[in-house]
């Protein structure tokens, strides 16, 4: 009888018989290999996890799209976690954020084990990361405004809040605006090779090289936030919750508004828009 890991180009319908079957085939070393492949919670311990949960979605009439499906509604609930106020929504934001992390990896495990990945799942996943991230800024300027909101200077903390969401959804629109433009002109994909991405120019390598060492940029990712907003949440049980958001706003919309810039000049210096 044939292997049922390996025969055939057209959907697999059979499950996996063991966790290892399921790595081989959901967890290939060509795409664990690929630079920016992974997010650094999922090489750290969630890649260890997900098989497990693969396995029993694997068991179900899910499809790979409706697993993406629960990693939006995760990612949305991650942000509606933020408006509890005190400690504990933040700690159920992080934990939230997460498991959202985990639910993505199995997104992909089972799409390429059922063999299904498609471009709607990459789409699906965009929207998740995409609308995630926006609505966690969104939820924190809620949060450094307190209720009820008194007008206009309780706005000003909602309105950072916006501010934060737009810088943090047109940092990662560049990524997709550099595909768009290489594919609208026939060029191939990138490589994400450091010849590819490095800067042309002794000052701006110089400053790449300093935010291997300084990643703030690194800070807007949903798992990242929740971890800043979380920790603030416990220096707010000494100062008060409130004042500790608002001064995670203050320091992170400005930030934001670097890590844009930087990005925007580090990919007209590159080679990324090289046809």
């Amino acid at each position: 009888m044939s292997d049922p890991s390996t025969a055939g180009t057209g959907p697999r319908l059979t499950p996996p018989r063991t966790i290892a079957e399921l790595r081989a085939v959901a967890q290939p070393p060509e795409v664990r290999a690929r630079k920016n492949a992974e997010h650094w919670t999922a090489d750290l311990y969630l890649r260890d996890l997900s098989p497990y949960v693969t396995w029993l979605l694997l068991r179900t009439s899910i499809s790979a799209n409706g697993v993406t499906g629960l990693m939006i509604l995760t990612g949305w609930a991650t942000a509606a976690a933020l408006l509890i106020p005190g400690f504990g929504g933040a700690a159920l934001a992080l934990v939230l954020g997460q498991t959202q992390m985990l639910v993505d990896c199995c997104d992909g495990e089972v799409a390429r084990w059922r063999r299904t990945s498609s471009p709607a799942g990459a789409f699906l996943d965009s929207v998740g990361h995409y609308s995630t991230e926006s609505l966690i800024a969104i939820a924190l300027g809620i949060r450094a405004a307190a209720w009820p909101v008194d007008a206009p200077e309780d706005l000003v903390w909602i309105t950072l809040g916006f501010a934060l969401a737009l810088f943090v959804v047109l940092n990662k629109a560049l990524n997709d605006m550099v595909r768009v433009a290489r594919a609208g002109f026939g060029a191939p994909k990138l490589t994400y090779s450091t010849e590819e991405s490095a800067p042309r120019g002794g000052l701006l390598a110089t400053a790449r090289t300093v935010a291997r060492f300084l990643p703030f940029h690194r800070l807007f990712h949903s798992v990242e936030l929740t971890m800043v907003i979380f920790a603030a949440s416990v220096v707010g049980l000494f100062v008060g919750d409130v004042a500790a958001m608002r001064w995670v706003l203050v320091i992170l919309v400005p930030l934001a508004f670097l890590t844009l810039v930087g990005h925007f000049i580090a990919i007209v210096s590159s080679k990324r828009l090289h046809a």
